[in-house]
C-alpha cells in the first residue's frame, strides 16, 4: 500500500468514531450548559458526579477495550464466528457487573459525592442527578459494548449514528424537563439526568437492531451459529486484558479524583468553572478517543494478519492526523477561550478562571490527543500491563503529586490544578511516545 492509501483508510475509519465521541462528550456539556441557568451550583453539582460515574464506567471502559481489540484481531484472522461469540460472552460479562456496580454504589451514593467534595449547597443536587444516572447504567453499559465490537472490525458508523441520535434525544428532553417548556414538568436537574437516560435508552435500541443487519460483520445470524453460548476461553481473554486497562483506568481515576476533590476545595464557583473546563478537556479527548478508534482497529487487524510494519505505519498515521486536528482545536480555544466560558457565566470573575483554564488548554490538547492514540496501538497489541504502568506513575502518582503540592503548598490556586493536569499529559506522551516508536510492542500475542 502506498502512503496515501494508510491515510485514506485510517479517515474513513476514524471520522465516524471522531464524531461519535465528541457527540458522547457533547451529551456532558448539553447537560452542564442547560443547567447553568439555575446557577453554579447546578453546574458545581453535576461536576462533582463526574468522577464517580467514570469510576463505575471504568469496568466497561476496559471490558470494551478488550473487546474491540479481540474482534479486530479475530477479523485479522479471518474468524467471524468467534468475533461473533466475543461480543456475546462480554455482553453477559457486562450484565453481571451493571448488576454489581449498582448494589456496591446505589446505596452509598450520599457519602461517595461527600467524599468527592460535595458541600450543603450542591450535596442533594448531586444525589438527585446521579441517582438517575446510575439507575440508567445498564442502557449505556449495552450500548458501549455492542459499539465496542462494531468499531473493532472497523464499523464506526454504527456508533456514530446511535450516539448522534442519542445527543439529540438528550437536547430535546434537556429543553423539555429541566425548565418545563411545552407542557412537561420542570425537574431541574433531576430533568437533566432522565434526559441522558433517555438518550441512552435510544442508543441502546439502535445498537440491537444494528445486529439484525446481514451485511454487519457482528450480528445475530453469527451470533445463533455460536448459539448464544458463553466462551469460558474468551471470558479468560477479555479478563487477562481487560484486567490491566481496568487497573488503568482505576488509578488514572485516582489521579482525577484527587484532583477534582482539590478543585472542589477552591469553593464552588472555581470549581463550576473547573468543571466546564473538564468538559471541553473531555472533549478534545473525544478527538483523541476517535483516533484511537482507529489505530486500534487497523493496526489489530494488521497485527491479526502478521503485518507488523502495516500497524507500525497505521498507527502513525493516526497520530499524524490526530495532530493536525490538535493544532486546528488548540488554535481555537487560544482565539475564543473567552467566549466559550462566557456561554456558561455571566460572572466576570468566573470568566476570567474560565480564561486561565483555556489557556492550560491549547497546551494540554496537543499532548493528550497524540498520547491517546499512541496508547491506543499498544492496547490493541495487548501491551497492557505497560499502558497500565504509564497511568500510575502519570495520573496516580505525577498528577496528584504535582496538583496538591502546587494547591496546597505553592497556593497556585486553580492555575496549580491545571499544572498538574499539564503535568500529566507531558509525562503520558513521553512515555507512550518512546514505546511505540521503540517498536516491541507488535511481537505481543492476544
Amino acid at each position: 500500500m502506498q502512503k496515501k492509501d494508510y491515510w485514506k483508510k485510517s479517515i474513513s475509519i476514524a471520522w465516524p468514531a471522531l464524531l461519535e465521541f465528541f457527540f458522547i462528550s457533547i451529551a456532558d456539556i448539553i447537560d452542564t450548559f442547560m443547567v447553568s441557568g439555575m446557577g453554579p451550583s447546578a453546574v458545581a453539582a453535576i461536576g462533582l458526579t463526574t468522577q464517580p460515574k467514570f469510576i463505575a464506567l471504568s469496568f466497561f471502559f476496559a471490558i470494551n477495550a478488550a473487546v474491540s481489540a479481540l474482534v479486530a484481531r479475530r477479523q485479522g484472522e479471518g474468524d467471524r464466528t468467534e468475533a461473533n461469540r466475543t461480543l456475546i460472552t462480554a455482553i453477559y460479562i457486562v450484565i453481571f457487573f451493571v448488576i454489581l456496580v449498582d448494589l456496591l454504589m446505589m446505596p452509598f451514593l450520599s457519602p461517595i459525592l461527600k467524599f468527592a467534595g460535595s458541600n450543603p449547597e450542591t450535596h442533594d443536587l448531586s444525589i438527585s442527578y446521579f441517582q438517575i444516572i446510575m439507575g440508567g447504567l445498564i442502557f449505556n453499559a449495552l450500548a458501549m459494548v455492542i459499539n465496542a465490537a462494531h468499531r473493532g472490525c472497523g464499523n464506526t458508523q454504527i456508533a456514530f449514528v446511535s450516539n448522534l441520535v442519542s445527543s439529540i434525544v438528550n437536547m430535546t428532553f434537556n429543553y423539555l424537563l429541566i425548565y418545563g417548556n411545552l407542557g412537561f414538568p420542570a425537574l431541574g436537574i433531576r430533568g437533566a439526568a432522565i434526559a441522558t437516560v433517555l438518550g441512552t435508552v435510544v442508543a441502546t435500541i439502535m445498537c440491537l437492531l444494528s445486529l439484525t443487519k446481514k451485511d454487519s460483520y457482528i450480528n445475530f445470524k453469527e451470533i445463533i451459529k455460536a448459539k448464544y453460548a458463553y466462551s469460558k476461553t474468551i471470558a479468560k481473554s477479555i479478563a487477562n486484558l481487560g484486567f490491566n486497562i481496568f487497573v488503568e483506568n482505576i488509578s488514572a481515576r485516582i489521579g482525577f479524583m484527587i484532583t477534582a476533590i482539590t478543585a472542589a476545595g477552591l469553593g464552588t464557583e472555581i470549581f463550576a468553572a473547573h468543571n466546564v473546563g473538564m468538559n471541553l478537556l473531555s472533549l478534545t479527548f473525544s478527538f483523541g478517543n476517535g483516533m484511537q478508534v482507529a489505530a486500534i482497529a487497523l493496526s489489530g487487524n494488521a497485527l491479526g494478519a502478521n503485518d507488523k510494519e502495516g500497524a507500525k505505519i497505521y498507527g502513525k498515521v493516526c497520530q499524524q492526523i490526530g495532530f493536525i486536528i490538535s493544532v486546528v482545536v488548540s488554535i481555537i480555544l487560544i482565539v475564543f477561550g473567552r467566549n466559550i466560558f462566557a456561554l456558561f457565566f455571566k460572572d466576570q470573575h468566573i470568566i476570567e478562571y474560565g480564561l486561565i483554564i483555556a489557556r492550560f488548554l491549547t497546551l494540554i490538547v496537543l499532548l493528550q490527543i497524540s498520547q491517546t492514540i499512541y496508547g491506543g496501538c499498544l492496547r490493541a497489541a495487548g501491551d497492557v500491563k505497560y499502558t497500565l504502568a504509564v497511568a500510575l506513575i502519570s495520573v496516580t502518582f505525577i498528577r496528584s503529586a504535582v496538583t496538591l503540592f502546587t494547591v496546597h503548598i505553592l497556593g497556585m490556586g486553580l492555575a496549580g490544578i491545571w499544572t498538574g493536569v499539564l503535568a500529566d499529559q507531558t509525562s503520558r506522551f513521553v512515555t507512550l511516545r518512546y514505546r511505540f516508536y521503540q517498536g516491541d510492542w507488535v511481537n505481543k500475542k492476544i
